[in-house]
């Protein structure tokens, strides 16, 4: 283990398990009062707008929820990324499926993304530790974790996991990782690593903590609902076209959206990919189909997309 994966490890990411109103002063500040989020609502969409999640149905807002700067919901559970009462701090929220506050996750860094995998059992997240772009070579710094709702296992930083590259154990302390995205085993994990100039699409093993190379130029991944494919951004120069990357074939595709997107994509049904990207200066949701057909469609302001699955 590295020096920097023991001081991030150890010492910069603490779980408080949260009751009631969770960090003293947050409920004063983030009142959670009419919270009407209806997380068994099967293809209702949930996002975030100006710091708020919102859940839509259609054309309509059905419901409103906590104050997040990025979410995810899934299997019964929302994960917030959230300012924590400490000054300056963040922290992962987890909320069950009546919004109760269930754990709190602190989090040394500012929020990028989260996930919550499709049982309802795992939460994840990546956290920015310096500067505020992926394109910033050298600028930035990424912590990305994981935390087992069932068994109470914490991986504060994949840094402390085994990863090989090429076969070869790969050790550099310029290691980032970033995008955790779950597949429905809770056990199997894919995530881009970067290190040198380099990015690499990762799978890996929670219980074993273990994570291999099997692709380069893969960020942002995200799982389908089968299991299959990965939908991701694909770095050109300065700029990410959305891709979908058939795991068993090898078979990639570039989607329509030809806009520069900055984004962990989401699987809105097995067909349809939904992203973020700004427009006019505010951030927009949009969905394209999986295939490369077709063209983007415009759903509505926000962020941090995700869709009730259907039983």
């Amino acid at each position: 283990m590295t020096a920097r994966s023991k001081l991030v490890g150890a010492a910069l990411i603490v779980v408080t398990v949260a009751t009631g109103g969770g960090y003293l002063g947050w409920e004063a500040a983030h009142p959670e009062a009419g919270a009407s989020l209806d997380l068994a609502r099967a293809g209702s969409l949930v996002y975030v707008e100006n710091d708020v999640v919102r859940q839509a149905d259609g054309d309509q807002q059905v419901g409103v929820g906590p104050s997040c700067q990025r979410a995810h919901a899934a299997g019964g559970k929302l994960s917030c990324l959230r300012p924590a009462a400490i000054p300056g701090g963040f922290e992962v929220a987890v909320f069950d499926a009546e919004l109760r506050e269930q754990q709190v996750i602190q989090v040394w860094g500012t929020p990028s993304r989260t996930r919550v995998s499709s049982s309802g059992r795992w939460v994840a997240w990546t956290v920015f530790r310096s500067g505020d772009s992926y394109l910033a070579d050298g600028g930035f710094s990424t912590t990305a974790g994981a935390y087992d709702l069932q068994t109470g296992a914490h991986h504060g930083s994949l840094e402390d996991f085994t990863s090989i590259v090429d076969g070869k154990r790969f050790e550099l302390e310029d290691r980032n990782f970033w995008g955790i995205t779950i597949a429905a085993d809770d056990r199997t994990f894919y995530a881009t690593m970067a290190s040198g100039g380099r990015t690499w699409l990762m799978r890996g093993d929670l219980q074993e903590q273990r994570m291999e190379s099997i692709r380069e130029n893969v960020e942002c991944p995200s799982l389908s609902p089968d299991g299959r494919r990965i939908a991701y951004k694909f770095r050109t120069g300065d700029r990410w076209r959305l891709h979908v990357l058939d795991l068993s074939t090898g078979t990639d595709v570039a989607l329509t959206e030809t806009e520069h997107v900055d984004d962990q994509p989401a699987w809105l049904d097995d067909t349809t990919v939904g992203y973020s990207r700004p427009v006019d200066g505010r951030p927009v949701l949009f969905a394209v189909p999986a295939d490369g057909s077709g063209s983007p469609r415009e759903l509505r302001p926000g962020t941090s997309p995700s869709v009730i699955a259907r039983k």
